[in-house]
């Protein structure tokens, strides 16, 4: 617990406020209904993790924009940049012309991605397209047209993207037909193994059954790729277990399937690693591609994909590209956000904040029967609510009522998960510990009342 006389947390009037209230009402009116938020805090201002509303509440930020705000809000060198690059130049469009602000951030995410090859890049604007010209890229190296990806995946809202992600009344519902050639295999979800089963049981059987699915439902020489996040972000932060992804990996090289990982939600930083991937990286799995977006930029619109140069190059001339891929603005922004996640060792406060917060949550986990499980790498951690330990059945309404308690007490917070019954935590990580310990001791006692019925 921390000293009172330190909090940050500011709630001046309910939430939402009168201006607030005012705000909603005109969106409610003017936007799209499937436009949904999961908030009601209406945005004036932020810095670091904090965010102050339009009637002056401050509030601690555990969302970061769903991952987007590794480096925190409004930092000061990637402002300062975005500041002056546009008082020079706004658009060329990398199709048209060069900038060196382009060719620098793909200098600096080739050296970031781990693999001795040598490697190319190619920027997007978010990370359903950057996941696009990653399958595209596999497609044109490999000549074959399948995908895998897996249950509990998500990987954009594009038609293809929807096609890969998973939770089907959530993002897909209503939207078919989708794409052809996708395979979707079951996800080694450790929590949610059958009762029977050990953790390592559990992880044989998925591997065989990956493998099974390699002769039941597409043959290896007919898929170009598999793309895998190594923690799964929608799908409850679920990490891979290394020996599955070990294997994974091992297939994919055995018969020429791309292997993509998809960082969107947990790279730079997050993970304890500039890459999620390499946490596996000892056991010999070296991806052909990465897709990043999300915190790259800082909360400016910019994905990537960097991979193998001879499978980044293996689309035709024209065959990659768009009007706004690689604006200089979301350069200069990038390019100074891998500085300041480099020269603060943001990836090393990640496994800092990771251990404060993995203490808290799994004492909880103690405490409360509401919590079934704690999971994550790093400072990306879930907590899956269930109703029953033994049923583990999803406390989806309880997890949506603590959100919604959490918010009035000042804390920005979402869900997660197939069942959306967890509560994930994508803290920037240049949270102070005292605003963290705040943050933590809020949704606590949110918790302790829920869990008592109050």
């Amino acid at each position: 617990m921390m000293d009172v006389s330190t909090h940050v947390i500011q709630v001046r009037t309910q939430i939402p406020g009168p201006k607030a209230q005012a705000i909603l009402a005109r969106r409610d009116a003017a936007v799209v209904r499937g436009l949904s938020r999961s908030t009601p805090v209406v945005a004036q201002s932020a810095h670091g993790a904090l965010v102050t509303d339009v009637d002056g509440n401050t509030f601690i930020d555990l969302a970061g924009g769903i991952g987007v705000l590794a480096a925190g809000h409004t930092p000061e060198t990637v402002v300062a940049a975005i500041k002056q690059q546009a008082e020079e130049l706004l658009h060329l469009c990398a199709l048209v012309g060069t900038t060196e602000s382009y060719v620098q951030l793909c200098e600096m995410l080739n050296g970031l991605m781990p693999g001795n090859f040598p490697k190319k890049t190619v920027l997007s604007n978010g990370g359903a397209e950057a996941v696009e010209n990653a399958i595209r890229c596999a497609r044109a190296f490999t000549g074959r047209p399948a995908i895998i990806c897996f249950e509990g995946a998500y990987h954009g809202r594009t038609l293809l993207t929807m096609t890969l992600t998973s939770k089907y009344d959530l993002f897909k519902k209503g939207f078919g037909p989708f794409a052809s050639d996708v395979y979707r295999l079951g996800f080694p979800y450790l929590y949610r193994r059958p009762a029977q089963m050990t953790e390592d049981e559990f992880t044989d059987w998925c591997i065989t059954s990956f493998d099974y699915a390699l002769v039941s439902q597409v043959d290896p020489s007919a898929v170009a790729a598999v793309i895998i996040e190594p923690v799964l972000g929608e799908g409850g932060f679920i990490p891979v277990p290394p020996r599955y992804m070990q294997h994974v990996a091992k297939r994919c090289k055995e018969h020429g399937m791309m292997l993509i990982a998809d960082e969107i939600q947990t790279g730079f930083g997050r993970t304890g690693k500039m890459f999620a991937i390499e946490h596996y990286t000892d056991l010999g799995v070296e991806p052909d591609m990465i897709v990043t977006a999300k915190s790259l930029g800082a909360g400016m619109p910019i994905s990537a994909v960097t991979g193998r140069a001879d499978v980044m190059d293996a689309p035709n001339p024209g065959g990659i590209g768009g009007t706004y891929g690689g604006n200089p603005l979301t350069c200069v922004a990038a390019i100074e956000t891998i500085k300041l996640l480099t020269a603060q060792d943001l990836p090393g406060r990640a496994v800092y904040l990771g251990g404060i917060m993995r203490e808290r949550l799994e004492s909880w986990r103690d405490r409360f029967e509401l919590v079934g499980d704690v999971r994550g790498l790093g400072a990306m951690l879930a907590v899956e609510l269930v109703t029953d330990r033994t049923t583990k059945t999803p406390a989806k309404d309880l997890t949506l009522k603590i959100i919604q308690t959490a918010t009035q007490r000042g804390l920005i917070m979402i869900r997660a998960g197939l069942y959306s019954n967890c509560l994930r935590f994508l803290i920037p990580l240049v949270i102070t510990d005292d605003q963290l310990h705040e943050s933590l001791d809020v949704l606590e006692q949110v918790l302790l009342e829920i869990s008592e019925g109050r």
